[in-house]
């Protein structure tokens, strides 16, 4: 598993060993970029259900401002850690232990961009995690969030006042794009353009 393109193109990263273990295949990741295009540079990323981190990790390679990767397992914790050093971008990376399924959202500092979630197969998981309290205030307006899943699975629409916008299908894997309305109120976020990406590592 290599970054596929921008500053740490070609980059070997470490892998995660075992069985049950399915990471996001280099296609598939692939096609994800393509579709985004140039616009994720200084885009505020979050990496849900992490695993190696090759999907946020892609996204800094390609000009994102910051990543934050969430992953309940600590030996994933251990893994990214270990592949933000070798693509050396550790001032632009957070990682946070946490399970997403089991506990409420972890608190962030700024709402995010463009959102990553790649869960395990077949669980239903991506459907109770957007149906957690809160899940919508992590968006900026606008953001977009791409869910990874199998085939056989399908989410519930709306979800969360989510727009779904794509669908594209690759062998077992269904890629589904959704997107935030934007909107002009008051209320909304008004996030400022920072580079203050000094963030605990691990936590």
């Amino acid at each position: 598993m290599r970054i596929i393109s921008g500053a740490c193109r070609g980059r070997k990263l470490v892998q995660i060993q075992g069985t049950d273990i399915r990471p996001t295949s280099d296609r598939v990741r692939e096609a994800v970029f393509n579709i985004l295009g140039p616009g994720i540079r200084g885009k505020r990323v979050l990496d849900m259900f992490a695993g190696t981190g090759a999907l946020g990790l892609e996204a800094l390679s390609r000009g994102a401002q910051y990543a934050v990767f969430v992953d309940a397992a600590r030996s994933s914790c251990d893994v990214i850690q270990r592949n933000i050093e070798l693509c050396r971008v550790a001032e632009q990376a957070r990682i946070i232990c946490h399970d997403l399924v089991k506990a409420p959202l972890p608190a962030f500092h700024q709402p995010f961009d463009l959102v990553f979630m790649d869960p395990p197969y077949n669980k239903g998981y991506s459907g109770k995690v957007f149906g957690k309290s809160g899940f919508s205030d992590i968006l900026a307006p606008g953001a977009i969030i791409i869910v990874e899943q199998s085939v056989k699975e399908s989410l519930d629409y709306p979800v969360n006042n989510l727009d779904k916008y794509l669908e594209k299908k690759y062998s077992r894997t269904t890629l589904t794009f959704l997107q935030k309305s934007a909107t002009d109120d008051k209320d909304a976020y008004d996030y400022p353009k920072t580079d203050d990406c000094h963030l605990p590592r691990i936590l």
